[in-house]
């Protein structure tokens, strides 16, 4: 089945998604008359190619990331440093729940590519359950790791016949979302598949 994923602040970047693969992209007027019976999925915003965020290893395997039902002894936001290393070596089977949880921080973010090498299977199949493409680390790093580093780096434009890869954000234009950050993500698709919707 053929879904139109379209946004309000970028109608002229709607796509196509057929399966894994993008179909068309194109102004959304355009692809909703040729294809009107494909289901429609309208977001507010801007449609992306999504983000890709260079700190895969330290955000999954450094960095703790806090089951809600743990808020009272650790805080909802992710542990870094000695701490994280601590539970870890406390208990190693936290680092695959630990990494799940991190990949859907990740997705939430507007995150479809991690760089830099993974070493620990929990958090090999963790990115590969989701489908998250690995790219190569870039030379120089912006910052400290984070869920949205400064300064965002976007994938290649999207198009027809690519992977069915990308991200809305609620901003009404890229300034807006380099200001305001990763955190206006409200969808994520990855392999054609829906994979965060914020509530």
């Amino acid at each position: 089945m053929l879904t139109l994923h379209a946004a309000e602040a970028s109608p002229e970047t709607a796509v196509l998604v057929d399966g894994a693969r993008l179909a068309a992209v194109g102004p959304y007027g355009e692809l909703a008359e040729a294809h009107p019976g494909a289901r429609l999925r309208r977001w507010p915003g801007i449609l992306t190619p999504g983000l890709l965020n260079p700190y895969g290893p330290e955000l999954l395997e450094l960095t703790y990331h806090p089951d809600p039902r743990e808020a009272d002894a650790f805080g909802t936001a992710p542990v870094t440093g000695e701490r994280a290393r601590e539970l870890f070596r406390a208990d190693p089977a936290r680092l695959g729940a630990s990494a799940r949880r991190g990949v859907q921080r990740l997705l939430a973010h507007g995150t479809v590519a991690i760089a830099g090498e993974l070493r620990t299977r929990a958090a090999q199949d963790a990115v590969r359950r989701v489908g998250l493409a690995l790219a190569g680390r870039p030379d120089r790093l912006p910052g400290p790791p984070a869920l949205s580093p400064a300064p965002l780096v976007l994938l290649p434009a999207l198009a027809a016949g690519g992977p069915a890869r990308f991200a809305v954000f609620d901003v009404p234009d890229r300034a807006a979302l380099v200001r305001a950050g990763a955190a206006t993500c409200v969808a994520t698709v990855i392999g054609g598949r829906l994979v965060h919707r914020a509530r």
